[in-house]
C-alpha cells in the first residue's frame, strides 16, 4: 500500500491510503459476513481510509440510513479498531422521514442538524471523535456562513478532525473556504465528487441541480483544484458502477463521441501492462497531474483484490499520453 497526507494542520492532517474502501452497501445488499470479510482484507493489505455516510443505505429498504455506519462500528469493536484506520462521513442528505428521499427532504446543513447528525454518526460508529466530516450536498435554505461556523465549532470541540464537501457547486467550495479562512476558521480540505477516465456530459439537469451535473469533477472544479493543491480530491464511482467491463451500465452521461476512442486507448494500455482496464483507471487517476484517492467499492473480496492491485500498478509516461490523448 501507498499513503498521503490530507489536510495542511498539524493537529488534524491524516496520512491515509491512497486508495480508499467505500462502506455504501454494508449492512444493506451486502451482508454482514461479507462487508466484514472485505474489510479485514482492505485493513490486511494496508486500506486505512473507508468512507461511508449517515444515509447510506436509505434506498434500499425506505428508511433514513444508518446501516452503514452501525456496521461499521460493530465492526470495529469486533476487531478492536482504533484511530489507525480513518473512517469518513457525511451528513446533509439524510432524508427527514422514511419513505422521502434527499431531493425533496433532506435534513439539510443547519447549524441544529449538523451538531445533532454529527453526534449520531459518532454513535453510531462508536468513535469520539470523526475524522472527516462532509457536508453531502448542498443545502441553498441556509446562509453559507451558518454552515461554515457549524462545522468549525466541531473540529474547536476535538469532536470533528478534518472537513469536506461533496456534490457542490465550485465557486460554493470556494466561498465556504474563503468564509472560514477570512474568520480564521477551520475550511473544506477534502473533496468527494465523481471523477473516472471516460469524458462526462456536464449539460444535463440533475436531481440535485437544474443546471446540470454538480457531482462529478468538470471543467471548473478540475481548474479549481490545479490552483489549490493543498485540496485533496477523492474520487467516487471511479469504475462507474461496471460500466468499464458492461458497457450497457455507463449510462447517457458518458454519450460522448470520446467515450470510444477512450476505451480502446484503455484496453490497449491494459493489454500492454498486463493489467485489467479497471485496473488502469484507477492507476490513471492516483498518478494524475492532480491525484486522486479513488473510492472503490466492492461487493466480494475479489472484486477488492482487483482494486488493490492497481496500487502497485506504474503507468510509463508514454502509457499515460496515449490515454490522455484519446478522444
Amino acid at each position: 500500500m501507498r499513503y498521503r497526507t490530507i489536510g495542511t494542520d498539524p493537529t488534524t492532517r491524516r496520512e491515509v491510503s491512497v486508495l480508499s474502501l467505500g462502506a455504501m452497501l454494508f449492512g444493506t445488499t451486502t451482508d454482514e459476513a461479507t462487508s466484514y470479510a472485505i474489510l479485514d482484507r482492505y485493513v490486511e493489505a494496508g486500506g486505512t481510509f473507508i468512507d461511508t455516510s449517515d444515509n447510506y443505505a436509505f434506498w434500499m429498504n425506505g428508511g433514513q440510513g444508518g446501516e452503514s455506519e452501525e456496521l461499521l462500528g460493530r465492526w470495529r469493536r469486533s476487531r478492536d479498531v482504533g484511530d489507525e484506520i480513518l473512517i469518513a462521513t457525511k451528513l446533509g442528505a439524510r432524508p427527514l422521514a422514511p419513505g422521502t428521499s434527499y431531493t425533496d427532504n433532506p435534513e439539510g446543513l443547519s447549524a441544529k442538524v449538523i451538531r445533532e447528525a454529527a453526534e449520531r454518526s459518532r454513535e453510531r460508529l462508536g468513535v469520539a471523535k470523526l475524522d472527516l466530516l462532509y457536508a453531502h450536498i448542498e443545502d441553498r435554505t441556509v446562509e453559507l456562513r451558518e454552515t461554515v461556523e457549524s462545522f468549525a465549532e466541531l473540529v474547536a470541540e476535538g469532536t470533528v478532525g478534518l472537513l469536506g464537501a461533496s456534490n457542490h457547486r465550485a465557486w460554493r467550495v470556494e466561498r465556504a473556504r474563503a468564509l472560514a479562512a477570512t474568520a480564521g476558521l477551520p475550511g473544506y480540505e477534502v473533496l468527494q465528487y465523481h471523477h473516472t477516465y471516460l469524458q462526462r456530459r456536464f449539460d444535463v439537469p440533475s436531481d440535485l441541480d437544474p443546471d446540470g451535473d454538480v457531482g462529478a469533477v468538470g471543467p471548473d472544479l478540475a481548474s479549481y483544484l490545479r490552483a489549490e493543491p493543498e485540496l485533496a480530491l477523492v474520487a467516487y464511482s471511479p469504475l462507474i458502477r461496471g460500466g468499464y467491463t458492461r458497457a450497457d451500465r455507463l449510462g447517457s452521461a458518458y454519450d460522448l463521441p470520446s467515450t470510444p476512442g477512450r476505451l480502446a486507448a484503455l484496453r490497449e494500455v491494459a493489454a500492454q501492462a498486463g493489467a485489467t482496464v479497471n485496473q488502469v483507471v484507477l492507476a490513471w487517476l492516483m498518478g494524475g497531474d492532480v491525484p486522486a484517492i479513488p473510492l472503490v467499492g466492492a461487493s466480494s473480496v475479489a472484486q477488492l483484490d482487483e482494486s488493490l492491485a492497481a496500487v502497485d500498478l506504474e503507468l510509463t509516461a508514454e502509457q499515460r499520453a496515449r490515454l490522455d490523448a484519446a478522444h
